[in-house]
Protein backbone atom coordinates (compact mmCIF):
# COMPACT_ATOMS: atom_id res chain seq x y z
CA UNK A 1 0.00 0.00 0.00
CA UNK A 2 1.19 3.49 -0.76
CA UNK A 3 0.54 6.40 1.21
CA UNK A 4 -1.64 7.71 -1.28
CA UNK A 5 -3.79 4.52 -0.66
CA UNK A 6 -3.68 5.18 2.83
CA UNK A 7 -7.01 5.71 4.10
CA UNK A 8 -5.75 7.86 7.57
CA UNK A 9 -2.32 8.07 8.13
CA UNK A 10 -0.74 8.53 11.58
CA UNK A 11 2.44 10.92 11.39
CA UNK A 12 5.21 10.33 14.17
CA UNK A 13 6.21 13.80 14.80
CA UNK A 14 9.11 14.34 17.79
CA UNK A 15 9.99 17.86 17.06
CA UNK A 16 13.57 17.26 15.62
CA UNK A 17 14.55 17.87 12.43
CA UNK A 18 13.95 14.66 10.51
CA UNK A 19 9.79 14.36 11.69
CA UNK A 20 9.94 17.77 10.84
CA UNK A 21 10.10 17.57 7.25
CA UNK A 22 8.13 14.51 7.24
CA UNK A 23 5.17 16.95 8.77
CA UNK A 24 6.43 19.53 6.23
CA UNK A 25 6.53 17.60 3.07
CA UNK A 26 3.20 15.40 3.91
CA UNK A 27 1.83 18.40 4.33
CA UNK A 28 2.62 20.24 0.97
CA UNK A 29 1.82 16.83 -0.43
CA UNK A 30 -1.81 17.24 0.70
CA UNK A 31 -2.25 20.90 -0.99
CA UNK A 32 -0.91 18.85 -4.20
CA UNK A 33 -2.67 15.53 -4.03
CA UNK A 34 -5.84 15.06 -5.90
CA UNK A 35 -6.75 11.74 -3.84
CA UNK A 36 -6.63 13.01 -0.35
CA UNK A 37 -5.65 10.49 2.69
CA UNK A 38 -6.79 12.09 6.02
CA UNK A 39 -3.46 12.56 8.24
CA UNK A 40 -3.24 12.75 11.81
CA UNK A 41 -0.11 13.73 13.91
CA UNK A 42 1.47 12.14 17.29
CA UNK A 43 3.88 13.24 19.20
CA UNK A 44 5.61 10.64 22.03
CA UNK A 45 6.41 12.55 25.38
CA UNK A 46 8.68 9.98 27.15
CA UNK A 47 8.98 12.18 30.47
CA UNK A 48 12.84 11.76 30.22
CA UNK A 49 14.14 15.35 29.63
CA UNK A 50 12.20 18.11 31.43
CA UNK A 51 11.66 19.73 27.68
CA UNK A 52 9.88 17.13 26.57
CA UNK A 53 6.40 18.22 27.44
CA UNK A 54 6.96 21.87 25.81
CA UNK A 55 8.37 20.20 22.61
CA UNK A 56 5.01 18.02 21.87
CA UNK A 57 3.61 21.69 22.68
CA UNK A 58 5.40 23.36 19.66
CA UNK A 59 5.00 20.24 17.39
CA UNK A 60 1.21 20.79 18.12
CA UNK A 61 1.12 24.24 17.27
CA UNK A 62 3.02 23.57 13.89
CA UNK A 63 0.47 20.74 13.21
CA UNK A 64 -2.25 22.91 13.45
CA UNK A 65 -0.67 25.28 11.41
CA UNK A 66 -1.11 22.83 8.87
CA UNK A 67 -4.43 22.09 10.00
CA UNK A 68 -3.41 18.57 10.84
CA UNK A 69 -5.72 16.86 14.13
CA UNK A 70 -2.37 16.62 17.21
CA UNK A 71 -1.60 14.42 19.97
CA UNK A 72 0.87 14.16 23.00
CA UNK A 73 0.86 10.37 23.67
CA UNK A 74 2.59 10.35 27.15
CA UNK A 75 4.90 7.13 28.58
CA UNK A 76 3.45 6.56 31.94
CA UNK A 77 5.00 4.53 34.79
CA UNK A 78 8.27 3.54 36.13
CA UNK A 79 11.13 3.87 33.56
CA UNK A 80 14.32 1.20 33.51
CA UNK A 81 17.49 1.94 35.17
CA UNK A 82 19.06 -0.11 32.11
CA UNK A 83 18.06 -0.65 28.46
CA UNK A 84 16.65 3.17 28.13
CA UNK A 85 16.29 3.54 24.55
CA UNK A 86 15.33 0.16 23.85
CA UNK A 87 12.18 0.33 26.27
CA UNK A 88 11.77 3.93 25.26
CA UNK A 89 11.40 2.56 21.76
CA UNK A 90 9.05 -0.17 22.37
CA UNK A 91 6.69 2.60 24.40
CA UNK A 92 6.92 4.34 21.55
CA UNK A 93 5.67 1.90 18.80
CA UNK A 94 2.86 0.65 21.23
CA UNK A 95 1.45 3.94 22.12
CA UNK A 96 1.65 5.12 18.29
CA UNK A 97 0.36 1.65 17.35
CA UNK A 98 -3.35 2.10 20.27
CA UNK A 99 -3.79 5.71 19.05
CA UNK A 100 -3.59 4.47 15.25
CA UNK A 101 -6.06 2.06 16.47
CA UNK A 102 -8.28 4.56 18.53
CA UNK A 103 -8.49 6.80 15.09
CA UNK A 104 -9.01 4.34 12.98
CA UNK A 105 -5.62 4.79 11.26
CA UNK A 106 -4.03 2.52 8.83
CA UNK A 107 -0.65 3.86 8.20
CA UNK A 108 2.17 5.05 10.70
CA UNK A 109 4.63 6.88 9.26
CA UNK A 110 8.17 8.03 10.77
CA UNK A 111 11.11 10.16 9.76
CA UNK A 112 13.78 7.27 9.82
CA UNK A 113 16.22 8.04 7.10
CA UNK A 114 19.34 7.26 5.17
CA UNK A 115 22.04 7.81 8.01
CA UNK A 116 19.81 5.77 10.16
CA UNK A 117 19.33 2.80 7.39
CA UNK A 118 23.13 3.29 7.51
CA UNK A 119 23.92 2.87 11.36
CA UNK A 120 21.44 0.45 11.76
CA UNK A 121 23.46 -1.96 9.12
CA UNK A 122 26.79 -1.21 10.44
CA UNK A 123 25.67 -2.52 13.47
CA UNK A 124 23.83 -5.04 11.95
CA UNK A 125 27.49 -6.06 10.74
CA UNK A 126 28.93 -5.57 13.53
CA UNK A 127 26.52 -7.93 15.64
CA UNK A 128 27.09 -10.36 12.65
CA UNK A 129 23.46 -10.73 11.56
CA UNK A 130 22.36 -13.11 8.44
CA UNK A 131 20.78 -11.82 5.17
CA UNK A 132 16.83 -10.38 7.10
CA UNK A 133 19.64 -8.43 9.67
CA UNK A 134 21.09 -6.47 7.13
CA UNK A 135 17.93 -5.43 5.52
CA UNK A 136 17.66 -3.39 8.26
CA UNK A 137 14.70 -1.61 8.07
CA UNK A 138 12.27 -1.69 5.76
CA UNK A 139 10.37 0.96 3.51
CA UNK A 140 7.10 -0.85 5.11
CA UNK A 141 5.92 -3.44 6.97
CA UNK A 142 2.76 -4.79 8.37
CA UNK A 143 2.68 -4.09 12.31
CA UNK A 144 -0.66 -5.50 12.82
CA UNK A 145 -3.69 -7.30 10.66
CA UNK A 146 -4.83 -3.68 9.85
CA UNK A 147 -1.77 -1.36 10.23
CA UNK A 148 1.38 -0.62 8.38
CA UNK A 149 4.77 0.97 9.58
CA UNK A 150 5.41 3.15 6.83
CA UNK A 151 9.45 4.94 6.69
CA UNK A 152 9.14 6.93 3.16
CA UNK A 153 12.41 8.81 3.74
CA UNK A 154 14.54 5.33 4.06
CA UNK A 155 17.26 6.28 1.21
CA UNK A 156 16.97 10.15 1.60
CA UNK A 157 20.05 11.86 3.31
CA UNK A 158 19.84 13.67 6.78
CA UNK A 159 20.82 16.56 5.72
CA UNK A 160 18.24 17.26 2.98
CA UNK A 161 15.81 16.70 5.58
CA UNK A 162 17.45 19.55 7.69
CA UNK A 163 17.79 21.41 4.53
CA UNK A 164 13.79 21.43 4.24
CA UNK A 165 13.26 22.17 7.55
CA UNK A 166 15.35 25.34 7.66
CA UNK A 167 13.86 26.47 4.49
CA UNK A 168 10.36 26.04 5.85
CA UNK A 169 11.93 28.95 8.46
CA UNK A 170 11.28 26.29 11.33
CA UNK A 171 13.67 25.43 14.77
CA UNK A 172 13.46 21.74 15.39
CA UNK A 173 13.95 20.43 19.14
CA UNK A 174 17.65 19.12 20.05
CA UNK A 175 17.86 15.76 21.81
CA UNK A 176 21.23 15.35 23.62
CA UNK A 177 20.80 11.77 23.23
CA UNK A 178 21.43 11.22 19.65
CA UNK A 179 24.94 12.48 20.19
CA UNK A 180 25.94 10.62 23.90
CA UNK A 181 28.67 7.76 23.48
CA UNK A 182 26.77 5.82 26.25
CA UNK A 183 24.60 4.43 23.03
CA UNK A 184 25.95 3.35 20.34
CA UNK A 185 24.14 4.62 17.55
CA UNK A 186 25.60 8.23 19.12
CA UNK A 187 29.46 6.58 18.51
CA UNK A 188 28.77 5.73 14.88
CA UNK A 189 27.54 9.16 14.42
CA UNK A 190 31.45 10.43 15.78
CA UNK A 191 33.88 11.62 13.39
CA UNK A 192 35.92 9.34 14.24
CA UNK A 193 33.90 6.46 13.63
CA UNK A 194 32.63 8.17 10.11
CA UNK A 195 36.08 8.67 9.42
CA UNK A 196 37.03 5.02 9.66
CA UNK A 197 33.94 4.15 7.82
CA UNK A 198 34.50 5.93 4.82
CA UNK A 199 38.41 4.88 4.72
CA UNK A 200 36.79 1.57 4.09
CA UNK A 201 34.32 2.47 1.70
CA UNK A 202 31.30 2.20 4.08
CA UNK A 203 29.52 5.17 3.17
CA UNK A 204 25.71 5.83 3.51
CA UNK A 205 25.27 5.10 -0.32
CA UNK A 206 26.56 1.80 -0.34
CA UNK A 207 25.17 0.57 3.26
CA UNK A 208 21.68 1.50 2.18
CA UNK A 209 22.13 -0.06 -1.20
CA UNK A 210 23.16 -3.26 0.83
CA UNK A 211 19.66 -3.22 3.00
CA UNK A 212 17.95 -2.98 -0.70
CA UNK A 213 20.01 -5.69 -2.00
CA UNK A 214 19.50 -7.79 1.27
CA UNK A 215 15.66 -7.03 1.41
CA UNK A 216 15.60 -8.30 -1.88
CA UNK A 217 17.50 -11.37 -1.25
CA UNK A 218 15.45 -12.03 2.31
CA UNK A 219 12.04 -11.74 0.69
CA UNK A 220 12.66 -14.51 -1.86
CA UNK A 221 14.21 -16.93 0.78
CA UNK A 222 11.27 -16.04 2.93
CA UNK A 223 8.91 -16.59 0.14
CA UNK A 224 10.11 -20.03 -1.10
CA UNK A 225 10.43 -21.03 2.95
CA UNK A 226 6.65 -20.14 3.19
CA UNK A 227 5.56 -22.57 0.89
CA UNK A 228 8.06 -25.11 1.76
CA UNK A 229 6.84 -24.87 5.68
CA UNK A 230 3.14 -25.55 4.23
CA UNK A 231 4.42 -28.51 2.46
CA UNK A 232 5.90 -29.83 5.80
CA UNK A 233 4.79 -28.69 8.78
CA UNK A 234 2.06 -30.25 9.68
CA UNK A 235 -0.40 -30.24 13.37
CA UNK A 236 1.14 -32.63 15.92
CA UNK A 237 -2.26 -33.76 17.85
CA UNK A 238 -0.65 -36.37 20.47
CA UNK A 239 0.13 -34.48 23.90
CA UNK A 240 -0.03 -31.01 24.50
CA UNK A 241 -0.03 -30.10 20.93
CA UNK A 242 2.38 -29.15 18.61
CA UNK A 243 3.76 -29.36 15.18
CA UNK A 244 5.82 -31.89 13.19
CA UNK A 245 8.31 -31.42 10.51
CA UNK A 246 8.64 -34.59 7.40
CA UNK A 247 11.88 -35.74 7.17
CA UNK A 248 12.38 -34.22 3.70
CA UNK A 249 13.24 -30.78 5.40
CA UNK A 250 16.63 -32.45 5.34
CA UNK A 251 16.69 -32.17 1.86
CA UNK A 252 16.80 -28.59 1.95
CA UNK A 253 19.45 -26.22 1.55
CA UNK A 254 20.35 -24.98 5.30
CA UNK A 255 19.01 -21.52 4.87
CA UNK A 256 15.56 -22.69 3.75
CA UNK A 257 15.92 -25.40 6.50
CA UNK A 258 16.80 -22.70 9.34
CA UNK A 259 13.37 -20.76 8.11
CA UNK A 260 11.29 -23.82 8.16
CA UNK A 261 12.51 -24.63 11.49
CA UNK A 262 12.04 -21.30 12.98
CA UNK A 263 8.40 -21.37 11.52
CA UNK A 264 7.44 -24.34 13.25
CA UNK A 265 9.19 -23.17 16.21
CA UNK A 266 6.73 -20.10 16.18
CA UNK A 267 3.89 -22.27 15.27
CA UNK A 268 3.88 -24.54 17.57
CA UNK A 269 4.14 -21.88 20.02
CA UNK A 270 0.51 -20.51 18.77
CA UNK A 271 2.43 -17.51 16.24
CA UNK A 272 5.12 -16.25 18.35
CA UNK A 273 8.57 -17.45 20.45
CA UNK A 274 8.12 -17.05 23.72
CA UNK A 275 8.73 -13.51 24.88
CA UNK A 276 11.10 -14.45 28.18
CA UNK A 277 12.85 -16.70 25.82
CA UNK A 278 13.78 -14.94 22.15
CA UNK A 279 14.99 -16.87 19.26
CA UNK A 280 18.04 -16.39 18.79
CA UNK A 281 19.92 -17.04 15.27
CA UNK A 282 22.94 -18.54 16.38
CA UNK A 283 20.96 -20.88 19.09
CA UNK A 284 18.58 -21.37 15.64
CA UNK A 285 22.09 -22.26 13.81
CA UNK A 286 23.28 -25.03 16.59
CA UNK A 287 20.16 -26.66 16.65
CA UNK A 288 19.57 -27.42 12.94
CA UNK A 289 23.75 -28.76 13.21
CA UNK A 290 22.90 -31.08 15.72
CA UNK A 291 19.53 -32.21 13.50
CA UNK A 292 21.29 -32.46 10.65
CA UNK A 293 24.41 -34.57 12.02
CA UNK A 294 21.94 -36.88 14.26
CA UNK A 295 19.79 -37.39 11.29
CA UNK A 296 22.64 -38.13 9.11
CA UNK A 297 23.76 -41.10 11.63
CA UNK A 298 19.91 -42.34 11.36
CA UNK A 299 19.89 -41.87 15.13
CA UNK A 300 17.32 -39.72 17.53
CA UNK A 301 17.23 -36.59 19.73
CA UNK A 302 15.63 -34.32 22.08
CA UNK A 303 16.50 -30.66 22.52
CA UNK A 304 14.70 -27.33 23.79
CA UNK A 305 14.88 -23.96 22.40
CA UNK A 306 12.54 -20.91 22.65
CA UNK A 307 10.45 -23.06 25.05
CA UNK A 308 9.98 -25.32 22.65
CA UNK A 309 11.03 -29.30 23.10
CA UNK A 310 12.42 -30.42 19.65
CA UNK A 311 12.33 -34.38 19.10
CA UNK A 312 14.02 -35.75 16.16
CA UNK A 313 13.05 -39.67 15.55
CA UNK A 314 14.86 -42.57 14.02
CA UNK A 315 12.66 -41.49 10.67
CA UNK A 316 13.90 -38.06 10.30
CA UNK A 317 10.87 -36.45 11.43
CA UNK A 318 11.00 -33.89 13.99
CA UNK A 319 8.40 -33.03 16.54
CA UNK A 320 8.12 -29.66 18.39
CA UNK A 321 5.95 -29.24 21.72
CA UNK A 322 5.72 -26.88 24.27
CA UNK A 323 8.02 -27.69 27.13
CA UNK A 324 6.56 -29.53 29.99
CA UNK A 325 5.43 -26.23 32.82
CA UNK A 326 7.96 -28.06 35.27
CA UNK A 327 10.98 -26.69 32.98
CA UNK A 328 9.58 -23.90 31.95
CA UNK A 329 11.13 -20.11 32.88
CA UNK A 330 14.48 -22.01 33.88
CA UNK A 331 17.50 -19.88 33.88
CA UNK A 332 19.67 -22.26 34.04
CA UNK A 333 21.15 -22.75 29.75
CA UNK A 334 19.00 -24.53 27.24
CA UNK A 335 19.83 -28.21 27.93
CA UNK A 336 22.58 -29.09 24.55
CA UNK A 337 21.27 -31.73 22.09
CA UNK A 338 21.14 -35.41 23.34
CA UNK A 339 21.21 -37.92 20.55
CA UNK A 340 20.31 -41.76 21.32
Amino acid sequence: MKLVDSRHLLLAVSGGPDSLALLITIAGWLDRAGRKPRVSVATVDHGLRAESAAEAEAVARISAGFGLAHATLRWHGEKPAHGIQEAARAARYRLLADHAAAIGADCIATAHHGDDQAETVLMRLAAGSGIAGLAAMRPRVAVAPSLCLARPFIAIPKARLAATVTAAGLVPTDDPSNRDPTYARARLRGPAARAAAATLGLTRERLVRLAARAARADEALASVAQAEAARLIHPFAEGNGGVEILAEIFRLPEELMLRVLERAIAEAAGGATSPTMPLRLERLEALASSLRRVQAAGSTMRATLAGMLVALDAGGRVRITPEPPRRRGRRAPEKPPTSG
